[in-house]
């Protein structure tokens, strides 16, 4: 039979965490209301960004390209980040780990240039 009493500890810090984050929450708007800071007028809710009313819906869709070249940079960031420890630690791994780094390069050349074929990273 497990012993409950042991949780007991992460159950209060669970009820701590709990309460604390919905007062972070909900006391600033309580604050706003009950102070008068809460009164929209069309001043208030104007542009401030740019100082004129947008040209197009602001949830317009994206067009895909700027998805796939937001997915391939991180795929080539994140090659770059494995290529530094691999750096590194070449003299430790030998052989075995130059081979397996080349083939994991030789797998991004692939995928570069595949998408490189199929016009991914033409820009109109």
């Amino acid at each position: 039979m497990v012993d409950l009493a042991q949780y007991l500890p992460i159950l209060i810090f669970l009820g701590v965490a709990l309460l604390l984050s919905s007062a972070f929450v909900f006391l600033p708007m309580l604050v706003g209301r009950l102070t008068g800071a809460h009164k929209p007028d069309p001043d208030k809710l104007s542009e401030y960004e740019c100082g004129f009313p947008a040209f197009e819906e602001p949830r317009s869709q994206f067009d895909v390209r700027f998805y796939l070249v937001a997915i391939l940079f991180i795929i080539f960031d994140l090659e770059a980040a494995f290529l530094f420890p691999w750096a590194v630690s070449l003299d430790q791994i030998g052989w075995a780990g130059w081979t397996t780094m080349m083939i994991f390069i030789a797998e991004l050349v692939l995928g570069l240039v595949y998408a490189w074929k199929k016009g991914a990273l033409d820009w109109e």
